[in-house]
């Protein structure tokens, strides 16, 4: 069966920024990604979301920040803001090991729902909390279900995730502003008990903890603004039961088989997975046109490599690279929204996808 897993932003992915960087089962994992910074999330800063404070010559214009990359400038001392994000993902190709486009045998996609709650704790120290919705869809599938499914659907809250960022270098005339990230992906979204009726839709969650560490950067270089992430993410092993219901002949009233089929009585099995560690590089750009308008792009990549602790991985190593041209709309001081629309490259032993995103911030 294929894993349909949301592909919205990795990042995982939405994820710190979005993070949801846990492999699927089957080797394949959300172009979520995912923090689930995986692929991921949106960060609002205020009403200059990648600006030094005090710029030192010309004024930094206010910008909404990227909708993957993450920012830099952790939001001011006890400010609060509150960010929904939604996206739309429509899987395009399967990619398999060889980078290869093959076909994705059947239509699906997946609608995802963030809600991130950001805080500023201190000086230079915020944290924020990303509690996704997910709605995977699957129609006109290649491999029917059991019994004979073509078509299945699944919702529910996926991985949830907690991230702690902290100024280390404020940015001047010649350096960056620097931050250091923490984040950890809760196991909270569906990743086990998969009912094989389900066509893979059933899989919202990772299975894992993952720890998700790294550095972003900002400057402003008249007139645009630029973001960097590079992090590291290691997953915890877990184990996932998937119950199949075999098919078993079917027998007259006398207990002779009639040459017919149907499900038996469930059966379960426990396969412990080892995913790998990923590295994600996401690097950005805005553009403002005028006060109110910025046009934004986006290069999002996330890529598996080993474990540097503990078992061996037993998963397939996957990547995935994607663009995401965008534009902002800076409503007020403490209102903005930004569309864009991300879009899965190249990669391999997972999917690509076109997903629409809208996203908004109010800061209170």
């Amino acid at each position: 069966m294929r894993s349909v897993r949301t592909c919205l932003f990795c990042a995982a992915c939405l994820a710190a920024g979005w993070l949801n960087p846990a492999i699927a089962a089957e080797g394949k994992k959300p172009a979520s990604s995912t923090p689930t910074p995986v692929a991921g999330e949106i960060q609002f800063e205020g009403p200059k979301a990648g600006c030094p404070p005090e710029p030192a010559k010309d004024e930094c214009p206010s910008t909404f920040g990227p909708l993957i990359t993450d920012t830099a400038i952790p939001i001011e001392k006890g400010m609060f803001a509150l960010q929904p994000t939604f996206g739309l993902g429509f899987v395009t190709r399967s990619l398999t090991q060889n980078w290869r486009r093959v076909s994705a045998g059947g239509n699906f996609k997946s609608f995802g729902m963030d809600y991130k709650f950001t805080y500023g704790l201190r000086n230079n120290l915020e944290v924020f909390v990303d509690v996704p919705f997910i709605q995977n869809w699957a129609g006109s599938v290649n491999e029917p279900g059991p019994k004979g499914e073509r078509a299945a659907s699944f919702g529910g809250i996926g991985d949830v995730n907690l991230t702690f960022k902290y100024r280390l270098v404020e940015e001047t005339e010649t350096i960056p502003t620097v931050t250091a990230l923490f984040a950890t992906n809760f196991p909270t979204g569906h990743f086990r008990h998969f009912n094989p009726g389900r066509l893979g839709s059933d899989e919202i969650g990772g299975g894992t903890f993952a720890f998700t560490t790294g550095l972003n950067v900002s400057k402003y270089v008249k007139p645009f603004v630029f973001y960097g992430n590079l992090w590291y993410t290691m997953q915890t092993a877990f184990t996932n039961r998937q119950d199949r219901s075999p098919l078993v002949s079917v027998l007259d009233e006398n207990g002779v088989a009639t040459g017919e089929l149907e499900e038996g009585d469930p059966s379960a099995t426990n396969v412990r997975h080892y995913p790998r560690d990923i590295i994600t590089v996401n690097l950005a750009a805005e553009y403002p046109i005028t006060k109110k308008w910025v046009a934004l792009l986006e290069l999002t990549s996330s890529w598996d490599g080993g474990r540097l602790f503990g078992h061996k991985a037993n998963l397939a190593p996957a990547a995935l690279v994607s663009v995401l041209p965008g534009i902002e709309y800076m409503a007020t001081e403490k209102f903005s929204l930004a569309v864009g629309l991300n879009i899965g490259l190249i990669g391999k032993n997972t999917d690509t996808a076109l997903t629409p995103m809208l996203s908004m911030v109010y800061a209170f």
